[in-house]
C-alpha cells in the first residue's frame, strides 16, 4: 500500500508556502532502513545515519541532514544521554510537523505527541531510550569526547547498529501510519 507523504515548503519571506507530496510504500520504508544501517557502517553517527535516511523527503540535501544532527551521536556528543538514534527521530518529527511559530500551542503539541509516541515505541523494543544503558556502561563511566574508531571489534561489540536499523524501521512505520 503506498501513502502520500505531505510535506509543507515555506519559501523565502514573500512568497506563498506550499505543499510537496511524496509517495511513501512499505518497499520504500525498507530501502531507507536498509540506508540507514549502510550510512551507520560507512562511519557516520547513529543519529546521522536515522536523519539521513529520511531527510530527503522533507527537502533537506544529505550534507544539510548529516551536519544537523552531528551532535546527537553518542548519546547527544557522546554524553551517553538520550540515544542519537532517538534524537533522530525527534529531528525528523519536526521536519514532519514541527511548529514554526512560537505562539503555535497546537503544533507545538502535535509535535511533542509525535516525539513521545516514537521513543515510547523505541523504549518498549529496546528497553530504554538512554544511550548508556543501551550499551550497557557502568554508572559514572568516565566520559570521552574523542570518537571511537570504527573497526570490526567495534562494530561487533555495540548494540548500535540494531538501534539504528530499529529507529529507522519506527520512523518509517510512523510515516505509514501516521499517512500524512
Amino acid at each position: 500500500m503506498a501513502y502520500l507523504c505531505r510535506v509543507k515548503r515555506v519559501p523565502p519571506q514573500g512568497r506563498t508556502p506550499y505543499y510537496i507530496y511524496n509517495v511513501i510504500t512499505a518497499s520504500e520504508i525498507d530501502r531507507r532502513v536498509a540506508l540507514a544501517e549502510e550510512l551507520f557502517m560507512q562511519g557516520y553517527n547513529c543519529s546521522q545515519a536515522v536523519v539521513a535516511a529520511y531527510a530527503d523527503l522533507f527537502g533537506y540535501t544529505r550534507e544539510q541532514a548529516l551536519r544537523l544532527s552531528a551532535g546527537f551521536g553518542g548519546g547527544i556528543g557522546r554524553m551517553r544521554m538520550t540515544c542519537g538514534t532517538v534524537c533522530g527521530m525527534a529531528a525528523l518529527a519536526g521536519m514532519l510537523c514541527g511548529a514554526t511559530r512560537g505562539g503555535d500551542r497546537e503544533g507545538k503539541s502535535e509535535n511533542y505527541r509525535a516525539v513521545q509516541q516514537l521513543a515510547a515505541t523505541f523504549r518498549e523494543r529496546f528497553g530504554s531510550v538512554v544511550c548508556a544503558e543501551l550499551l550497557r556502561l557502568k554508572k559514572g563511566a568516565p566520559l570521552d569526547y574523542v570518537a571511537s574508531e570504527r573497526t570490526a571489534e567495534y562494530y561487533k561489540r555495540r548494540p548500535c547498529v540494531n538501534q539504528v536499523v530499529g529507529a529507522a524501521r519506527i520512523f518509517g512505520d510512523y510515516l505509514l501510519s501516521v499517512n500524512y
